[in-house]
């Protein structure tokens, strides 16, 4: 499985990098590991929806 980091994940997504680590900590991305300091995110994982935002 390809992996990919977080500022690249932020950049695909259009969000914050800190907002991509949040999603990780929360555990709202399937599929992510923690390498040192560092989450690697399944090159393939979908953007999750944002719970602070209303519909």
């Amino acid at each position: 499985m390809e992996y990919i980091s977080c500022p690249e994940a932020a950049n695909k997504w259009g969000i914050s990098e800190r907002r991509v680590q949040k999603f990780c900590e929360d555990g709202r991305i399937p599929g992510v590991i923690k390498f040192g300091r560092m989450w690697m995110i399944p090159k393939n994982a979908e953007k999750p929806s944002d719970p602070r935002r209303k519909k």
